[in-house]
């Protein structure tokens, strides 16, 4: 059955460094729910029967958010923050739809982010953090790809990895009261989100959590 709020789309971009963005509004899909969803596969064990089975990699998806209200947060599974706090209205803007501890979920994790409050989105930045596991985001072959309303999916493959980062920060989604855009970022970070806030200067204050 096909959702209505992300019908099937017969084409897919690929943002790269040489095209980085897009706006979405030129597509049309500059409204109704985007969905951001992140897929990545378990490494896959080696040698014979008795071998050791390896440690598996648990992904988490996330995002900062900055909104015209002065509201700002971060929306992840850690510290349970599955949605966003705001002043704009009742419904959240950025929230979660759980958390995929394995990576074998076919439906990977899903960010939606409510773009009947464009308007009001000053930016928001979609993070893919390691809890668990080895850093290795080459065994991962992440794949974050979003799914607006209408035009092509955007599809970002975070290569180019760094074995010493736990942290990337993927995607810039931004409004400027009439427009929203996606910008590929794949920028890696040796930390936390303590020091992606510090990285892209969210300015916000950060206390240790779980899941």
């Amino acid at each position: 059955m096909t959702n209505p709020n992300n019908p099937v789309s017969l084409s897919k971009v690929t943002l790269t460094k040489a095209a980085p963005a897009v706006s979405l509004a030129k597509q049309g899909g500059a409204a109704g729910i985007l969905r951001v969803n992140l897929n990545w596969a378990q490494p896959a064990a080696k040698g014979g029967l008795f071998s050791r089975k390896p440690k598996g990699i648990d992904l988490d998806l996330g995002c900062l958010y900055e909104y015209s209200d002065g509201s700002k947060g971060v929306v992840q599974a850690l510290g349970d923050s599955l949605r966003d706090v705001h002043t704009l209205g009742r419904d959240p803007i950025c929230r979660l739809d759980g958390d995929d501890r394995s990576g074998t979920n076919t439906g990977g994790e899903n960010l939606f982010v409510d773009l009947r409050y464009a308007a009001n989105i000053r930016r928001i930045l979609v993070f893919a953090f390691i809890y668990e596991g080895t850093p290795n985001w080459a065994a991962a072959q992440a794949v974050v790809t979003l799914f607006p309303v209408a035009g092509p999916q955007l599809e970002i493959h975070l290569d180019e990895p760094d074995p010493a980062a736990m942290m990337c920060a993927i995607a810039m989604i931004e409004g400027n009261g009439t427009d929203v855009s996606v910008r590929r970022e794949v920028r890696y970070v040796r930390g936390g989100q303590r020091l992606l806030d510090e990285t892209y200067g969210w300015g916000m204050r950060w206390a240790a959590g779980r899941k």
